[in-house]
């Protein structure tokens, strides 16, 4: 019975914690806070423990699974498995760095702390913001429940991404309608990628014929950039897609399979399209975390120096990827390059000295345009190209699809995550002489 009672004692004095502390709020303290467990922040705690030393750096991020997700295009398409994109969060994670596995609730940056769901306070003496971007199913009338009727999918998310796949193999005739939102997104390609290989996929098993492929975008373009926009025009007319231009979609009709697209250059004109599959990109917008907090900008998004990646109002907090208000594509080809950026300027604030590492924007997004090509499109903030090859990238070729398939994942794996690989600007030097 002591021997109970004294192991009681002790668990009440261990949930306790040391005095002054709740067991409710118990406070740690980092020199290196990184919030999100994404590509920018696993590859930024890499960079800050050799830079601080394991002890020194904790990274808050609650999924027990890393997706590299550049890849779900082709799992869209049956190209390639979606367990091939996961890895644990474990395997992944920089040995010595401490993982709290929680939420992040709340930063508080005039106190130096982060609040996780848990209801735990962490102290930070720097911290860097990784949380990414939010996806928005909801906002679109009739999702996400809709995806549990059979021909509707989506390539942005790991529980639906499979669902493409299937809504692809299942095709019979009729409609095949892609989306793109009214809003920013994570790799702007995306959207369309999966148009060009379900066509690929419709040409090689017999269908096309029977098939109307359109792809709705809420753009008034065809892509951002006009080099790789003029290629893939080109492309759509050659392979008889209908691209129309200011549609969005704002609600699905899963059980009659009907989709509803609003004419955004005529507001309230809206427009029902039947269809036999559907690709949905959903709406985007900034972290909920980064939103209510005192880093955000009036849009949301965390609010940072597009040169070097600094707080613009906090100098100990920086910012990395999608979660920013940086006005580059959000893709992983630009956290790359931000790694190397962000690293340089945080060597920097250290010493007290002033950044002088400045990003260009670099940002790239491989078009994948069938089974076996790609245009890899390259460019900056200016959206001028910034091209790594010294050859026209805004031509399909295999080697850039052998690049987007097999070594980028291989990239990402063992050199972004690890700290080891900032973008290609080292190499587009040597390519070009030391020119531009």
């Amino acid at each position: 019975a002591v021997r109970l009672f004294s192991l009681l004692i002790g668990r009440m004095m261990q949930e306790a914690g040391p005095p002054g502390w709740t067991s409710t709020a118990c406070l740690r303290h980092y020199k290196m806070l990184v919030v999100g467990g994404g590509s920018g922040g696993i590859s930024m705690s890499a960079r800050m423990k050799r830079m601080l030393g394991a002890e020194n750096v904790a990274v808050v991020e609650p999924s027990e699974m890393h997706y590299y997700q550049p890849i779900w295009t082709l799992v869209g398409a049956g190209a390639k498995t979606l367990t091939s994109s996961g890895r644990s969060t474990a395997s992944v994670m920089p040995s010595g760095v401490k993982w709290v596995k929680s939420k992040v609730q709340e930063i508080n940056p005039d106190t130096n702390t982060v609040r996780t769901d848990d209801g735990n306070e962490i102290s930070y003496e720097y911290l860097i913001v990784a949380l990414g971007l939010q996806l928005h199913f909801e906002k679109i009338k009739g999702l996400p429940e809709g995806f549990e009727h059979p021909k509707i999918g989506s390539n942005y998310s790991v529980q639906t991404v499979e669902k493409t796949w299937k809504a692809l193999q299942d095709f019979k005739e009729g409609n095949a309608v892609f989306t793109f939102p009214n809003t920013p997104v994570k790799c702007a390609g995306a959207p369309q990628k999966i148009m060009y290989l379900s066509d690929a996929f419709l040409r090689k098993t017999g269908k096309r014929a029977k098939a109307n492929i359109i792809y709705n975008t809420s753009l008034p373009v065809l892509f951002g950039i006009k080099k790789y926009a003029d290629s893939l025009w080109d492309i759509v007319k050659q392979r008889d897609l209908q691209v129309n231009l200011r549609q969005n979609l704002i609600e699905v009709r899963a059980d009659k399979q009907e989709a509803v697209f609003e004419n955004l250059d005529k507001p309230g004109e809206t427009k029902v399209l039947e269809y036999e599959m559907l690709h949905v990109t959903p709406p985007m917008g900034p972290n909920l975390v980064v939103q209510g907090s005192p880093l955000a900008d009036e849009a949301g998004w965390l609010d940072v120096n597009k040169d070097n990646l600094q707080h613009k109002r906090y100098p100990n907090v920086f910012g990395i990827g999608d979660c920013t208000n940086l006005p580059t594509a959000k893709t992983g080809a630009a956290v790359a390059a931000q790694t190397a950026i962000l690293n340089s300027t945080i060597s920097k604030v250290l010493k007290n000295e002033k950044p002088d590492k400045i990003y260009d924007g670099y940002t790239s997004c491989p078009l994948v345009t069938s089974y076996n090509t790609v245009i890899l499109a390259e460019f900056d903030y200016n959206g001028q190209p910034l091209e790594t090859f010294p050859i026209n990238q805004a031509k399909e070729r295999r080697t850039m699809y052998h690049m987007k398939a097999d070594v980028m994942p291989h990239l990402y794996w063992h050199g972004l995550l690890r700290g080891l690989w900032g973008g290609p600007g080292p190499y587009r030097k040597l390519f070009h002489l030391g020119m531009k």
